[in-house]
């Protein structure tokens, strides 16, 4: 690739340029490349801080530090944000029962905001006056990173290379650092898009973007194929205290072992699996395969304690707050003021989820089989149909006249209205409705 080509036609950020740029630093081939560019585009003074972020995803970070720093970034900030992945955002928006789009768990939406508000701190550590991400400017997460740094850093200048430079493609990207001298091990054999972290891992590209075509074998890392896993189902027993996943079969767990637990028992039995074709906030649908085993696991759980904890029009208001919890963690809006309010609502409703489900995994799926909680509100002596001193079933009598007493005046007067847009639908002859 001519490297003199790869200028942008103007200047991502017009004006004064940045001495310091924060860098969302993966060590994958594209922010590696972002390193050089950034001082190609600014100059040599401008030196860049790369920010890695250890959130549980598959790649080795242990010598990420030294991959920026031969790239040619002056510093380079390595954090482990597991614990705080899962504390902060992972389990809260499990406890909101948010699911975008019916299926997905929201593992890399959720991500993006904590690596984003991090290199923000790193920011603001090191006196940058700038920050990068290496998102392209279809995707989701350009907007995630960007609408935290409005939300923490309003005052810092934005650079996204992928909207302004000439790298077009993977091939170009390892040309690109191939002639620079940064070193990368990616080859342009890449198939999938993969994305990771403690939650799940998610695969778009390559065969995926035809949406007749099956996931090949190849598309799963975390998960054996449902009809490849065992042939005896696996039972495991979760735990939580107020809507927090705390035990799993009566043993307390921090929360990343706890995780990585139900990952490996989850994806042993192919449980997790998701296939979505799903709207991207940017306008376009996309399709991902996803793999989130333990928060399959969780999620599945969770529900099922909420059915036993809490009354039916708490449960259905949260079910709709949950849509809209979904929306904005999808979106990139875990800063705003709506979702800290819809969290002030769902801790009220957290308060009596505590107890333990027990699920079963066999091929792919996961079911909840058992479940109890010291605040339940299922009452056998109520439920059974055995002979009980509590629930008078005659009072059902009253009670259905009562309930079904609009339905029946409308039924009177749709008898008197022949040729209505009702006329014939029903058969008042056969109600017993007085004229």
């Amino acid at each position: 690739m001519d490297t003199a080509s790869n200028a942008p036609s103007h200047d991502p950020i017009p004006g004064a340029p940045p001495r310091r740029v924060a860098l969302a630093y993966s060590g994958g081939l594209d922010t590696s490349c972002i390193i050089p560019w950034l001082k190609e585009q600014y100059g040599p003074a401008c030196e860049v801080v790369g920010v890695a972020a250890d959130v549980g995803q598959p790649d080795d970070l242990s010598g990420v530090e030294a991959k920026a720093l031969a790239s040619g970034a002056a510093a380079c900030h390595v954090l482990d944000l597991r614990d705080e992945f899962l504390r902060d955002y992972a389990f809260p928006t499990l406890r909101a029962g948010a699911i975008y789009e019916r299926k997905y768990l929201l593992g890399t939406a959720m991500a993006r905001p904590l690596i984003a508000k991090h290199q923000v701190a790193v920011a603001r550590l090191e006196g940058a006056d700038a920050l990068a991400h290496g998102c392209t400017g279809k995707g989701n997460d350009q907007v995630r990173f960007e609408l935290t740094y409005q939300a923490l850093a309003p005052d810092l200048a934005v650079i996204a290379p992928w909207r302004h430079w000439d790298i077009r493609s993977r091939e170009d990207a390892i040309a690109y650092a191939e002639a620079h001298g940064v070193p990368v091990a990616a080859t342009t054999a890449k198939i999938y898009s993969l994305d990771g972290n403690l939650w799940h891992l998610s695969h778009e590209g390559g065969v995926l973007e035809d949406p007749w075509e099956e996931p090949p074998v190849d598309a799963f890392g975390l998960s054996v194929a449902p009809e490849a896993a065992p042939d005896t189902p696996a039972y495991v027993t979760v735990g939580f205290e107020e809507g927090w996943p705390v035990a799993l079969d009566g043993e307390p767990m921090a929360s990343v072992a706890l995780v990585g637990a139900l990952n490996a028992l989850g994806g042993e039995h192919g449980v997790g699996r998701v296939d979505l074709l799903e709207n991207r906030l940017v306008g376009m649908k996309s399709r991902g395969v996803y793999e989130t085993p333990g928060g399959t696991i969780l999620s599945v759980a969770h529900r099922e304690l909420e059915h036993l904890t809490l009354d039916r029009l708490t449960m259905r208001a949260k079910d709709e707050l949950a849509q809209t919890y979904a929306d904005l963690v999808y979106n990139g809006l875990w800063f705003s003021p709506l979702r800290q309010a819809l969290d002030a609502f769902v801790e009220r409703t957290q308060a009596p989820v505590t107890g333990e489900v027990r699920v079963k995994l066999f091929k792919g799926n996961c079911i909840a089989v058992g479940r109890r909680s010291p605040y339940g509100l299922y009452d056998e002596g109520l439920a059974t149909f055995g002979a009980d001193d509590v629930y008078q079933q005659a009072d059902a009598e009253g009670f259905i006249r009562l309930f079904g007493l609009g339905q029946k005046v409308a039924a009177r007067r749709d008898r008197t209205l022949a040729g209505g847009p009702l006329a014939g639908a029903v058969d008042v002859s056969t109600l017993g409705v007085a004229r």
